[in-house]
């Protein structure tokens, strides 16, 4: 999106901010944390604009702006830390610099939150949102499953061992002693897994007796499954965990890594060794599945292991509002008081879905891309490949990482990908090309609307492939004229889907003016209709 000039004035026309627009005049200074507090807010609000560089009272005027000078790196932030796709545009007005973020809204029925805290704005302050608030929020959505009272449960339903589990996990991540001390009960009270009424069913997922799922929710459960072979209908090992999740969650993970071959490759004198599936990503999804299943559905989530290969299934399809093209940016959980639970004690981000390290981890890894390709209104089918493609591309990134002292984030790692893998970068991550280029990652080829995109010299050459950059990079334009005429020379006549073979990495645009400069020079001829003619020397 890109702002005119007529469209700022008509904002700045307005008679006061409403709780889509917000301006700030920033002249010298904006802390990027007041910053991440007000996208925060206007997300919570619906969304709407946060402009820098103009008066906030009427009759509003542009003063300019000299904050955030690095537009890229502010918005990574700001995505790092929202999980929202946040845009940004810098207007050159006569009067000065000015800033326009566009915030999205937050997903149906759930709230932004920063530092603990939900955002919403009072005047000209950013506030904490009032209770009342919230609860409409969270109402959006309506139903949740997790959050409703199992009836004729009682504590003695769920399992010591699971509670205890629970508590160490809280304990550690929080950093407050004081929950040592206090009663099973007490504990599941501050966690809101039980209430006046009775044990909630999210206390039942993660925390249950065996033989109290079995009677009262027998569908909650993760069944295992090994084949020595993708094509093999029986398998040769099945586990199955009908418990509180606390109870297996480790002994999972250790079966699973039981069968994790080790992949060797060779760097000069040293071997390194990466297992087939990374411990992050398989726990990750995991935990996803548990999270957002419908429980209401009679079937199991099935984990089926290859010795290249998991495939997750869990009932229900994605959740209200996700989709494959958004999974990485939108929350939607199914299961709040899950997912709630499982945040205080550091499993899950509250804010996320966690598919932004599955992303990160497999690029960075050289595995193929999570599929969800069979995923249907149903069911959530993900395949998991372990096969690492391309090793050198991991210690390439490591130097990278250890030369710049900078991190990447996954909108970095997926633009990598494509442009490793030698397909073009959709549109929603070029606002991190300006970066990648300047820490010397990827490097522009061409000129206007011939301009395009490849990994660094300094990975082909890292990688022992000097060939293979030249070849990706192109011929330059005089030589790739020459081959026009070389073809023309053998063939008599040509088309422009013939030299689009001949140079098949350049675009049909860039072919055509090379046909024009040689046509130019009374080199080369169009014969016949614009459809139908042909070229000729």
């Amino acid at each position: 999106m890109s702002v005119t000039l007529e469209e700022l004035h008509q904002w700045m026309a307005m008679p006061s901010e409403n709780e889509h627009l917000e301006f700030k005049e920033a002249k010298n200074n904006f802390h990027f944390e007041t910053l991440v507090k007000y996208c925060c807010a206007l997300a919570n609000e619906r969304g709407g604009r946060i402009i820098l560089g103009v008066s906030d009272k009427p009759p509003r005027k542009v003063v300019g702006t000299s904050v955030f000078k690095s537009p890229e790196r502010t918005i990574a932030g700001l995505i790092e830390r929202l999980h929202l796709r946040i845009d940004m545009d810098e207007v050159a007005h006569p009067d000065g610099r000015v800033l326009v973020f566009h915030v999205p809204s937050r997903p149906l029925g759930m709230a932004i939150q920063v530092n603990g805290a939900y955002w919403m704005r009072r005047g000209a302050d950013i506030v904490p949102m009032l209770p009342d608030m919230l609860k409409r929020i969270f109402a959006e959505t309506g139903f949740d499953f997790s959050n409703e009272i199992c009836e004729k449960t009682t504590i003695d339903d769920l399992d010591p061992m699971a509670i205890e589990e629970f508590r160490q996990r809280w304990v550690k991540k929080s950093g407050s002693k004081g929950m040592d001390n206090i009663t099973p009960s007490q504990l599941l009270n501050d966690a809101e897994l039980i209430r006046a009424g009775g044990i909630t069913f999210a206390a039942l997922v993660l925390l249950g007796k065996r033989k109290s799922l079995g009677v009262l929710l027998s569908n909650a459960e993760v069944v295992f499954e090994y084949r020595s072979s993708e094509s093999f209908i029986h398998h040769q090992q099945r586990e199955e965990f009908r418990a509180g999740l606390f109870l297996f969650y480790d002994k999972l993970w250790n079966l699973i890594n039981s069968r994790n071959d080790l992949q060797h490759y060779q760097d000069g004198f040293f071997i390194w060794d990466i297992p087939t599936f990374n411990e992050e990503v398989v726990r990750e999804a995991i935990l996803n599945a548990v999270c957002h299943r419908d429980y209401r559905l009679a079937g199991s989530i099935f984990i089926r292991q290859f010795p290249a290969g998991i495939e997750i299934v869990s009932p229900g399809g994605f959740p209200e509002g996700i989709t494959v093209e958004n999974l990485l940016y939108q929350q939607s959980p199914r299961n709040r008081r899950i997912a709630e639970t499982l945040a205080r004690c550091g499993l899950v981000e509250r804010s996320g879905q966690g598919f932004d390290k599955i992303f990160t981890a497999c690029i960075r890894e050289t595995k193929p891309l999570p599929d969800f390709s069979r995923t249907d209104d149903y069911h959530v089918y993900l395949t998991l490949q372990g096969t690492i493609q391309d090793p050198a591309f991991l210690r390439f990134l490591e130097k990278i990482g250890s030369e710049t002292q900078r991190s990447f984030y996954v909108d970095d790692f997926l633009v990598l990908n494509y442009l490793r893998t030698a397909k073009p970068v959709p549109n929603n991550l070029k606002y991190r090309l300006p970066k990648l280029m300047e820490n010397g990652v990827i490097e522009r080829i061409g000129k206007g609307r011939g301009i395009r995109y490849v990994l660094s010299k300094n990975f082909y050459e890292f990688t022992g492939r000097k060939g293979s950059y030249t070849r990706r990079i192109g011929l330059d334009r005089e030589t790739n004229k020459e081959l026009i005429i070389k073809h023309l020379h053998h063939y008599k006549k040509g088309s422009l889907n013939e030299f689009h073979q001949v140079l098949p990495n350049l675009s049909r645009h860039q072919i055509y003016s090379l046909l024009k400069s040689l046509k130019t020079e009374n080199r080369i001829k169009f014969i016949g209709s614009k459809r139908g003619g042909y070229w000729e020397l």
